[in-house]
């Protein structure tokens, strides 16, 4: 995960993208492990076919409506795989409309390694079973419209990195055999609670950003080899059982409900905290977080710059858009911190007090490394 600037964050949710609703979902066909989490679909059913341009005609007061003469011809799901030879590795089917895997008679590939169904309409994904459990390592269905995790999936033991971001996924389950998993995305869907994790001790990376995750459960303490936690766009309320992870490198909980910056004690490794859009009122219990390289605490109820001056390698501290009217703290808590190179303090009394003043005040009260103040460098 590549590291953003503040603009480039949107709504805490750093690696997401909006799409587009899909056009026709297809009806799923339930099997007795699919059943109490299925709601009904939000989106009301739209036609595949190509639809005929509407235009307004201003002097009549009418709709004209002018067909199509070259409507778009889409493969049936049975063609979109009859390209590939039996043996072939690697399937990439994007963006197809794909709504079934069944269709895609996918038992022929014994060989397979890597299945990527992005930005399709699959709504069931009962026809796993027909993937090779001994060779596939990747399985990538983002931005689909699955609601249920079959359990036709445990079988796939070799599995590394599983994406089910952008689906309607209610509750994590069946994967608990998935023990090779390494990174796991769950973005955007509709999870109220981290669980049945617990025996995926070798996931680094784990994606549940934009659910409606309000704890964090002791689940996460079994994950000793997590390296990556992204937790933002949810409606979590404190920091607790993550006492274990103590290879963590990233924690990313922006645009939850935090107060208060506490039990993280035990985060040793911490590289890049991203704690924007919260209610925190102060920057505190960060003694033993000292390999922090950035820090990102914009949005929040700070006034004051405080307990920072012990986190020796920050080179990114991101504080725009809360109280900090003193450049003398600026100065005391960041101006001897020699690998400092970038500063956010927009929106800030300094800034909007200040504004012609400003960025040449931050020069001055801040060491010979800074380099780029509000995403612009300063010029020598």
């Amino acid at each position: 995960m590549t590291k953003e600037s503040p603009e480039n964050i949107k709504n805490g949710v750093e690696y997401c993208e909006i799409h587009h609703l899909h056009d026709d979902p297809q009806v799923l066909s339930h099997t007795e492990d699919e059943e109490d989490d299925d709601e009904e679909e939000e989106y009301p059913p739209q036609p595949i076919e190509h639809q005929p341009t509407v235009i307004h005609n201003t002097a009549t007061q009418q709709n004209v409506i002018i067909p199509d003469e070259h409507p778009e011809q889409l493969p049936s799901d049975e063609d979109l795989a009859a390209d590939y030879p039996d043996d072939s590795s690697y399937i990439d089917l994007i963006h197809l409309k794909i709504g079934s895997l069944e269709a895609l008679n996918l038992s022929r590939f014994s060989k397979l390694e890597s299945l990527c169904l992005r930005q399709n309409l699959i709504t069931s994904i009962v026809g796993v079973k027909d993937l090779p459990g001994e060779t596939l390592e990747e399985l990538d269905l983002y931005d689909n419209r699955i609601n249920h995790i079959s359990s036709n999936i445990k079988h796939l033991t070799k599995l590394k990195n599983l994406d089910l971001s952008f689906n309607n996924i209610k509750t994590i389950k069946n994967i608990e055999t998935l023990t090779e998993l390494e990174n796991l995305y769950f973005v955007q869907n509709k999870i109220k609670e981290i669980q049945n994790l617990e025996t995926l001790t070798k996931i680094k990376n784990l994606e549940l950003g934009g659910n409606k995750i309000s704890v964090i459960s002791e689940t996460l303490n079994k994950l000793v080899n997590l390296e990556q936690l992204w937790l933002g766009k949810n409606r979590i309320e404190r920091f607790e059982n993550m006492t274990n992870l103590s290879n963590l490198k990233i924690l990313s909980i922006q645009s939850n409900r935090i107060t208060k910056i506490e039990g993280l004690d035990k985060l040793v490794n911490l590289e890049e905290l991203y704690l924007s859009h919260n209610g925190i009122e102060k920057i505190e219990n960060l003694e033993n977080n000292t390999k922090l390289t950035t820090l990102d605490i914009t949005s929040n109820r700070i006034t004051k710059l405080e307990n920072l001056s012990h986190l020796t390698k920050l080179t990114d501290f991101w504080c725009s858009y809360n109280g900090i009217a003193s450049f003398e703290e600026v100065g005391q808590q960041l101006g001897k911190l020699t690998e400092l190179d970038t500063v956010y303090f927009e929106g800030n009394p300094i800034q909007l007090q200040n504004p012609t003043a400003y960025r040449r005040k931050l020069t001055l009260y801040l060491g010979p490394s800074l380099a780029k103040i509000d995403a612009t460098y300063i010029r020598g």
